[in-house]
C-alpha cells in the first residue's frame, strides 16, 4: 500500500517529471491549494497530471491540484467525505469495483512525488522506511481521479493511487507497493492510451535497481510531523539482551539467621553465623532475639550450677533413644520402644 508520500516539487516541475513536451506551457488548476510537504497523508492536496479534452476535440495535459483519497461522484451530496476509505486502489480489481472501473477509460492520471514511506511490522512495533530513487528523480505513480459535488454545489476533485504486488526487493517490507511508471512509454500509455490499448500492462511491480530505501524516525508516523527530519536516515539498534539481564543478584539485603536465601545450600543446617559486632561464632540454634555473648554466658553459668549441685544432666530425647536396646525379634522400632511400658 501507499499511505504517506513526500512531495516538495513545484507544480511546473510535475509536467517536467512526466517528460512532456512543452511542459512549461501546461495549464495549472487550483495549484494555490498545494503546500509542499515531507509527510503527505490522505486528505491533503497534491498536484497530479491528467488529460482533458480541448474545445476542438484535441486532448491537453493539465496539472491539477486534487485531494488524496477518492470520493466517488455517486456519493450523496450531504455525505461527509472520508479520504482514508479509498486512498489506494488494487490494480487486480480496478475493472471489477464500481468505484474504479468507470474511471479506467478516461479518468487516469499520474502523481509525481519524491518518495514514499512504508512500515515494517515487528510484533507490536512498526518501523518506517523511506523509499525513493537513488538519483533523486521523482517517482511517477499510476492513479485514478473523480469529481464529486457537495450540497453547496462545490466540485471536489479527488484521486486514488493504484497499487500492485510488492517487487522481489521489497517483499521483506510489505506485500504491496504503488505502481511506479518507470519508463516514458509506460507514462504515455497510462495517460494517453485508449481503452483498447490494454493499459493494465503497465500495472506491475517495479523491479528497477535504482529504487533504494533506508529507515527513518518513527515520529513521522504522525501527519503533523513535517520537515527534513522525516527523511533523515537513522541507525536501528538491536533489541537483543544478554542472558545475564534476565537474572538479577540480591544486593544489599542482610542475611537473617533462620531464613533461607535463594541459591544457598539447604542441606547445611549447622552453617556458621558470625556476629559482625563481636566476631564470635554463634550456636546454630540460638534464638534470634538473644545476643551471642549473652547466650554463651548463660550456658556457662548453668553448667557450673549443675557441677556444684551434683545434679544429673537431663536426658535429651536423642540420648534416651541411644540407650534403648532392641530385642532380636523387633523388626522396627515403635513408639512403645521409645517410651517403655508403663
Amino acid at each position: 500500500m501507499c499511505g504517506r508520500v513526500r512531495c516538495t516539487l513545484r507544480p511546473d516541475a510535475v509536467a517536467r517529471a512526466c517528460r512532456l513536451d512543452g511542459a512549461a506551457s501546461v495549464r495549472q488548476v487550483d495549484v494555490d491549494r498545494y503546500r509542499p510537504s515531507y509527510n503527505f497523508a490522505p486528505g491533503a492536496y497534491l498536484p497530479v497530471l491528467r488529460r482533458e479534452d480541448g474545445g476542438d476535440g484535441a486532448a491537453a495535459d493539465v496539472v491539477h491540484c486534487m485531494k488524496w483519497g477518492l470520493v466517488p461522484s455517486f456519493c450523496k451530496k450531504d455525505e461527509k467525505p472520508d479520504h482514508y476509505r479509498m486512498f489506494n486502489a488494487r490494480s487486480e480489481s480496478i475493472r471489477e469495483k464500481a468505484s474504479f472501473r468507470r474511471l479506467v477509460p478516461k479518468n487516469r492520471c499520474v502523481v509525481a512525488v519524491e518518495g514514499f514511506y512504508e512500515w515494517k511490522k515487528d510484533g507490536s512495533k512498526k518501523q518506517p522506511y523511506y523509499i525513493h530513487f537513488g538519483d533523486g528523480q521523482p517517482l511517477l505513480f499510476a492513479a485514478l481521479y473523480d469529481s464529486w459535488k457537495n450540497s453547496e454545489g462545490e466540485i471536489l476533485y479527488t484521486f486514488t493511487i493504484v497499487t500492485t504486488a510488492a517487487s522481489s526487493a521489497l517483499q521483506w517490507l510489505h506485500d504491496r507497493m504503488p505502481v511506479i511508471l518507470g519508463e516514458q512509454v509506460s507514462t504515455s500509455l497510462w495517460l494517453n492510451g485508449s481503452e483498447s490499448s490494454k493499459v493494465e500492462t503497465v500495472l506491475k511491480p517495479y523491479e528497477g535497481p535504482n529504487l533504494v530505501w533506508y529507515s527513518v524516525t518513527p515520529s513521522m508516523g504522525k501527519p503533523s510531523f513535517n520537515g527534513p527530519e522525516c527523511i533523515k536516515e537513522i541507525s536501528l539498534k538491536s533489541d537483543g539482551k544478554p542472558i545475564s539481564k534476565f537474572f538479577s543478584k540480591e544486593v544489599g539485603k542482610p542475611k537473617v539467621p533462620g531464613t533461607l536465601v535463594k541459591g544457598s545450600d539447604e542441606s547445611k543446617p549447622d552453617a556458621e553465623v558470625t556476629c559482625k559486632s563481636c566476631r564470635i561464632k554463634a550456636e546454630p540454634d540460638v534464638p534470634a532475639h538473644i545476643e551471642v555473648h549473652e547466650y554463651s554466658k548463660v550456658k556457662r553459668n548453668f553448667e557450673n550450677f549443675q557441677a556444684a549441685s551434683g545434679s544429673k544432666p537431663l536426658d535429651t530425647p536423642a540420648k534416651k533413644r541411644a540407650d534403648i536396646k532392641f530385642s532380636p525379634g523387633d523388626k522396627q522400632p515403635t513408639l512403645l520402644s521409645y517410651f517403655g511400658k508403663s
